[in-house]
């Protein structure tokens, strides 16, 4: 990273480790009943640890890191919420990922040391699906804790993604292994309609906004939607989408990444 590279990263992660501690020492007490409740039906019991969950990953960060990728989920789940482990995508999408890109050496990018993970929120649930029950049946207390939380997370990851992508643009797109640092949002299906994470979508749309001027700023073409990596749902969109001609299949993959994930990005956000 460049100097200001890792000055901002550095007050992101000092500005993300803070704000998760205070929302676990407020919030915990209401968060983890309705945690253990939203689980009952469909989860094996778990004991929940930590109810909202920091990412330790970024703690092996270094100024000598090369960030070509931040990958935004949805919300920490119970392996990731887990006292040994406390860090992002290490169940079962996160393997789904992480064999991407092994499968695509390509790309470029090794998934656990040039990529940052972040999520929508940092508020545990077992299943993101999980997180109505919480807005249901908890406090107004928790609705606000969820919003303000993607509200938070939508605008410090723009401000992180454009300290990051200031330097080193390719002409050629800054596509993954080219030297930019895209964003991929993926979770398709909660950033439309009735879904759990719109506030996080029109506050990251608002946050690559130029002032005076309303134009995107230029780090909003690095950043693109896809579907998630859970169900293998990344990958088979992926697939799908070169078989019914909506992606040139005759394009490198990083093409085709790079048009997929403009698409999807159209679709949520309208530009």
């Amino acid at each position: 990273m460049t100097g200001k590279q890792w000055e901002g990263f550095s007050k992101f992660r000092e500005d993300f480790r803070r704000q998760c501690q205070e929302w676990n020492d407020s919030f915990r007490g209401m968060l983890e009943p309705l945690q253990r409740d939203a689980s009952r039906k469909d989860t094996p019991e778990y004991p929940v640890e930590t109810s909202v969950v920091y990412n330790q990953s970024l703690d092996q960060v270094t100024a000598e890191a090369e960030i070509k990728l931040i990958v935004i989920g949805d919300n920490p789940g119970k392996d990731e919420q887990r006292l040994c482990n406390q860090r992002y995508l290490v169940g079962q999408a996160g393997k789904l990922a992480a064999g991407f890109f092994s499968r695509n050496p390509d790309l470029g990018i090794d998934f656990r040391r040039d990529t940052i993970i972040l999520n929508k929120t940092p508020v545990h649930t077992a299943k993101t699906t999980h997180l109505r029950h919480l807005l249901k049946y908890g406090p107004p207390e928790i609705r606000e804790l969820i919003d303000e939380s993607q509200s938070w997370m939508a605008r410090e990851t723009a401000a992180l993604h454009q300290a990051l992508a200031a330097v080193g643009q390719s002409e050629v797109g800054n596509q993954p292994g080219t030297g930019g640092c895209q964003l991929w949002l993926v979770g398709y299906a909660e950033l439309k309609g009735r879904g759990l994470f719109l506030g996080y979508r029109d506050q990251l749309a608002r946050s690559y906004q130029v002032q005076d001027g309303g134009d995107m700023v230029a780090a909003w073409n690095q950043v693109r939607v896809y579907q998630h990596f859970s169900m293998n749902r990344f990958t088979i969109d992926l697939a799908e989408s070169v078989v019914t001609g909506r992606v040139d299949g005759s394009l490198s993959l990083q093409e085709q990444l790079a048009c997929l994930g403009a698409i999807h990005r159209r679709e949520i956000f309208g530009v």
